[in-house]
């Protein structure tokens, strides 16, 4: 039995060491602080970290509660504002891509919707702020997790040590071992895309602009990064595009590939330069059905997993944080049990109809654009207009995306708990 500081109803265990799983253990220390023990698990901590080519659309409200935590500020100079956004709808012979809706990058005055922030600086933020703050982290794996008659989750690692716990938190991804091992069931589908990601140089500033080609194969998403790199500024790219397709792509050689890629890129921003390596990852949709089990929660991808066609799903992740993290800190104040039945079922009800609708949004407008049939061309490049014309429908849309709008948890409005 591992060393028990006050017993298991003082002690949650988080397993998986993501994005989500780190600003979950971080804030729940923050707020709980020698009271309560937080174990953070996974195998990757013991690794050293690899080169990572992903970038996240932090949105306006993720990026209230990382201020709360003190990671904005340590992430802040990585940053790169969105200003602006355009969508197009055309096909790839297309001489000109006419742009068919703006946004205006701010949700509030003076509040850009969303910030592109690179993965690797946002997870050593984090980690080095979780040590900071005292979370236990452990690099090693949970290997399961039981609870009998109401009693405590036990928990058993990886290397056999078994430690009783108030709650587990299933962070460990969308194939998760310890939500199967809950019996819980998964709802979902493969898409026949995958994702190619690449940080892209080029020569000339986007200045704050991100930019959705609609293609028939799927969108391609240029998202602005912070100014570097050989040519002086930078892009990340979200290609998506049919899995048929990857391995060919992926197979050509380096200035080919950039070829590819400048077909779609364009030469609005001059010169452009692969800044990073180019992966793929085929892309799904999946919902949990039940976000809860007994003394076990589900978050971010272990939860759902949508399409990236919006760029919500490390959002949809952190707002799990935020409702999961708001009923565990409020119940232990009152002295009530926080893994007992009455927290899970508040972060359910905080979490499913948000998650079920962003996913519905996200399946169909990705039906609606990755096809080349020319009715629906029509039909969806009027609603666009529509839109375009609408300023106030279009601040409804920026509020939304930015995460700000309805009732949200304490530290998506920048409140501490």
């Amino acid at each position: 039995m591992g060393q028990d500081r006050g017993g298991a109803s003082e002690r949650i265990v988080i397993a998986g060491g993501g994005i989500a799983g780190l600003t979950l253990a971080l804030a729940l220390k923050q707020a709980l602080g020698e009271a309560f023990e937080v174990v953070l698990a996974d195998p990757g901590l013991a690794a050293q970290p690899r080169p990572d080519n992903r970038a996240y659309a932090v949105a306006a409200a993720a990026r209230n509660m990382l201020e709360a935590l003190g990671i904005w500020q340590k992430v802040a100079t990585a940053a790169e504002a969105m200003t602006q956004m355009q969508i197009t709808d055309s096909r790839m012979p297309d001489v000109v891509r006419p742009v068919f809706l703006t946004f205006d990058g701010e949700a509030d005055p003076g509040q850009p919707f969303a910030h592109m922030v690179e993965n690797g600086a946002l997870i050593a933020a984090l980690l080095q702020a979780a040590k900071a703050a005292g979370v236990a982290l452990r690099p090693e794996g949970v290997r399961s997790g039981s609870s009998a008659d109401g009693g405590p989750m036990e928990i058993v690692f990886a290397g056999g040590e078994a430690m009783p716990a108030a709650l587990l938190v299933a962070a460990d991804g969308a194939r998760s071992k310890l939500r199967e091992q809950a019996g819980i069931g998964w709802v979902g589908w493969s898409y026949p895309q995958s994702g190619i990601v690449a940080t892209i140089g080029h020569e000339r500033p986007h200045g704050g602009l991100a930019v959705e080609h609609f293609l028939p194969s799927g969108p391609f998403a240029m998202l602005p990064l912070r100014d570097g790199g050989r040519l002086g500024h930078r892009s990340s790219i979200v290609w998506t595009e049919r899995s048929e397709n990857v391995a060919a792509l992926l197979s050509l050689d380096a200035s080919d590939l950039l070829g590819e890629i400048e077909r779609r890129f364009g030469l609005q921003l001059g010169e452009i330069a692969l800044e990073s390596r180019v992966s793929a990852h085929p892309l799904s949709f999946g919902i949990a059905r039940r976000f809860v089990g007994e003394r076990l929660a589900l978050l971010g991808d272990a939860a759902h997993v949508i399409h990236p066609i919006a760029g919500q799903g490390l959002n949809l992740g952190l707002k799990d944080v935020a409702a999961l993290a708001e009923a565990i800190v409020d119940a232990a104040r009152l002295g009530l049990d926080p893994g007992g039945a009455e927290v899970l079922d508040a972060y359910e009800k905080g979490r499913r109809f948000d998650t079920v609708a962003m996913g519905v949004v996200t399946d169909g407008l990705n039906r609606l654009f990755s096809n080349d049939s020319t009715p629906l061309r029509l039909v969806r490049d009027l609603g666009l207009g529509v839109v375009e014309r609408l300023p106030g429908l279009k601040h409804l849309f920026i509020r939304e995306a930015a995460g700000l709008s309805g009732q949200a948890p304490r530290l998506l409005r920048g409140e501490m708990l």
